[in-house]
């Protein structure tokens, strides 16, 4: 099935879902949808699918409607919890969401299997979204290999596995052929999983070394979601290949030679991988940006192995002090990276801005540039705030030019609708041996926005070329959030006495965020409005990006380290080269289904990285609060549930969990009403957004968890004149393009031990 099937499927079991929805024949149904005659038979299929699945039904006088419940059936993915229950996640989206599976339904299924699930219960009155299910079939196992530590409990060997995929110990045999010993971190398949009353066994076939010692996390993640860690053979004489035919001479000769033009790059510390520069030309009356981006294109020809590795890694993987990059290093830090003073091939955008920042037309070129400077984020700040004195003139009038049209360009966007979250992070500051000593507060300054505000605008300027030019091409879809999503994220604000209507737009949610910002409850209101939102994802569908405001949007800036982008290229080259004018020539385009799948793909891989640079962030501050046990830290409340109540430290910013029965001398409930935890004895009540005082009382690295004790609630007038965390104000779903940044700690020696920088982990541009 097509994504434009999946969209489509999407839009009916919405339509069927419908409070006013009366029963319908397929044909009026299509008419009532919207959907044009020439759509008629893409409908017809969709309907057929869905009744396949189960999840349409036929009723009397052919009317299509919902099944009733005890008759649905789901197919998706399972995503399991330790007390026992779980969701599914539809394949395609349903009308209620995920699918819960109550303890005792799950037959036995873990994260990541996908499973054939059916509905037995929905809700009524106003619970009416709520729906349970049973799963009846597991088609397939997500996998079969896992990662944890290596104990004996007396003859028998365990390994307890590591994160949130396998909640029970594997029994492991035949342990003295590995010269595996307790303590030691392993990987162990699975030769039987687990069933009622039967733990899953499993054989070690890696052992990766002493739990706990240097290293070995990182490459646990690394087994644990199975990335690709060596080139093959094959991929390494493709990239050789590939330089030893590089010939600039030839290159400069079909295309336009800006090697002295003044352009400089704007990265982390770490970073080697530049694939974006910039230059600008002042004009009478405006600006013209120039937006540089490393031609991969040349050097990843389709086919060849380098293109068929980059395309199953996706993307880039950025850990601390440990990149596993797309392509191999000698193009992704080499030949293909814009490097300082070194003649590189790039694909060019030049956007001409009136004086106000609005756009009036665009240029796309075939470019030699040559990077006067590279420039860190602090370097820039630095310069921007005075500090210049060291640097050519022409970079710093440069860059003041650039924070000058960035702010105008902001300003722009923020106007016709852009949302923007403050979501605060931190930056891990490592020691010699990559152990997190500390964390500090990340650089929030405006050298960040200035290129993403650039990106941005090179992304969406191709994308609106290729749909002008009618070519199919793999866009950055962000749909509008869903209507459950919506009506969760009104009757949240409403606990928290913000009023809001049952249906938020776009300006709604940009004028609460303007509310909340520097209120105590700023946090949790923008972590909730980012988790109301869709998915952003890769698609050919003529699909939005919400967020942005952006009709037309694609990923082009980053073709080192995203295969979209590098598909985008190869379709920018056609155009640049004269292969798209004609209907024949653009027969030659990925077809709509090949981009769709390179979109699943790809988006699969983007989120399996976010997760394991998430997990990896999350289990070095766990080790280093292992070792403070019994501090005290200031939190705030993010969450609650019938055990406890979520607190984020607002040092570290991650969470841990205030058991309601480690609270001694009372009684605590949830008032559903209200969200908040309450004290029958005495009446305290604590949720969402206030601030607490705990105690750091126990870490589970395994399954990474942070207990907390509770010292002191801060009484309100504390809170509302508590100072909110640092926030990174970026768009929303744009940051996690840019590469992560680690800080190091001072060094005991002359060599800081300074290794690979990463990206931000959140929201790709």
């Amino acid at each position: 099935m097509t994504s434009e099937d999946n969209n489509l499927s999407a839009r009916i079991l919405r339509h069927l879902g419908r409070k006013d929805y009366r029963p319908q024949r397929p044909r009026k149904l299509a008419r009532a949808m919207g959907l044009e005659e020439k759509e008629y038979g893409s409908f017809r299929a969709a309907v057929k699918e869905l009744m396949r699945a189960g999840r349409v039904v036929l009723g009397g006088g052919n009317n299509l409607m919902l099944p009733a419940a005890g008759t649905g059936t789901i197919i998706g993915s399972f995503r399991g919890h330790q007390r026992g229950f779980g969701f599914v996640v539809p394949d395609s989206p349903t009308n209620h969401g995920d699918l819960f599976i109550p303890p005792g339904a799950t037959l036995n299924a873990i994260t990541g299997d996908t499973v054939v699930a059916r509905i037995t219960r929905r809700g009524k009155g106003v619970d009416e979204t709520r729906v349970e299910g049973e799963i009846v079939e597991i088609l397939a196992r997500g996998q079969n290999r896992f990662v944890g530590e290596l104990v004996r409990e007396g003859r028998e060997w365990l390994m307890i596995p590591d994160g949130h995929l396998l909640y029970s110990p594997v029994r492991v045999g035949d342990v003295s052929s590995t010269r595996a010993k307790a303590g030691d971190q392993v990987v162990v398949e699975l030769t039987e999983f687990p069933s009622a009353g039967r733990p899953a066994r499993g054989v070690i076939v890696e052992v990766l070394g002493r739990r706990g010692d240097p290293g070995i996390d990182t490459i646990s993640i690394i087994r644990q979601y199975h990335f690709r860690d060596e080139f093959p053979e094959e991929v390494l004489e493709d990239a050789r290949r590939a330089i030893r035919e590089y010939d600039l001479d030839e290159e400069l000769a079909r295309r336009e030679d800006l090697r002295d033009e003044v352009i400089i790059t704007i990265d982390p510390d770490e970073a080697k991988d530049f694939d974006d520069a910039i230059s600008i030309r002042r004009l009478p009356r405006g600006y013209e940006l120039g937006v540089h981006i490393a031609d991969v294109s040349v050097f990843v020809q389709p086919g060849h192995p380098l293109d068929h590795e980059a395309g199953l890694r996706g993307n880039s993987i950025y850990l601390p002090r440990h990149v596993l990059p797309m392509l191999p290093e000698v193009l992704s830090n080499g030949l293909c990276s814009l490097q300082e003073g070194e003649p590189r091939l790039a694909k060019s955008v030049f956007i001409e801005y009136d004086a106000k920042g609005n756009r009036k037309s665009t240029r796309f070129a075939n470019s030699v540039i040559q990077s006067r400077k590279r420039l860190t984020y602090a370097e820039a700040t630095k310069i921007l705030e005075g500090g210049g004195q060291d640097y050519e003139p022409e970079v710093v009038e440069l860059l003041q030019q650039m924070d000058h049209l960035a702010r105008l360009i902001q300003k722009r966007r923020l106007a016709n609708g852009m949302i923007v979250l403050d979501i605060p992070e931190v930056e891990l500051v490592l020691d010699d041996e990559n152990e997190v000593i500390d964390v500090e507060p990340a650089d929030t300054s405006f050298s960040h926005t200035i290129i993403e505000m650039f990106m941005v605008e090179a992304n969406e300027a191709v994308a609106e070329l290729m749909t002008k030019l009618g070519v199919p091409h793999l866009r950055r879809i962000h749909p509008e959030p869903p209507a459950e999503s919506q009506r969760k994220l009104a009757a949240f604000l409403r606990a928290l006495a913000v009023p809001v209507p049952e249906k938020l737009d776009r300006w709604d949610l940009i004028r609460l965020l303007a509310k909340v910002r520097g209120r105590p409850e700023s946090f949790s209101v923008n972590l909730s409005v980012l988790r109301s939102m869709a998915q952003a994802e890769y698609s050919p569908k003529m699909i939005g990006h919400f967020a942005l405001a952006s009709e037309h949007y694609s990923h082009f800036t980053s073709p080192i380290r995203r295969y979209p982008d590098l598909v985008t290229h190869r379709l920018l080259q056609q155009y640049l080269t004269g292969q798209l004018r004609t209907r024949k020539q653009r027969a030659s385009v990925p077809s709509m289904q090949t981009l769709t799948e390179i979109g699943k793909r790809c988006s699969y891989t983007e989120r399996r990285a976010e997760a394991a640079e998430r997990e990896l962030h999350q289990l070095k501050i766990l080790r280093l609060l292992e070792k403070r046990l019994g501090d005290e830290e200031d939190g705030t409340i993010t969450g609650a549930t019938n055990i406890g109540v979520y607190v984020q430290l607002n040092k570290y910013l991650i969470d841990g969990l205030l058991r309601f029965s480690d609270m001694e001398d009372d009684w605590w409930h949830i008032d559903a009403r209200t969200g908040q935890a309450v004290g029958q004895r005495s009446g305290i009540r604590i949720g969402i957004g206030d601030r607490v005082r705990v105690r750091l009382a126990s870490v589970d690295l395994a399954s990474r968890e942070l207990d907390l004790a509770l010292v002191e609630v801060y009484e309100l007038k504390t809170r509302r004149g508590a100072a909110s965390p640092p926030a990174s104000k970026k768009p929303v779903d744009e940051p996690l393009s840019r590469k992560r940044r680690f800080r190091n700690a001072p060094s005991r020696s002359r060599n800081t031990g300074r290794g690979r920088g990463g990206r931000s982990r959140r929201g790709r541009r």
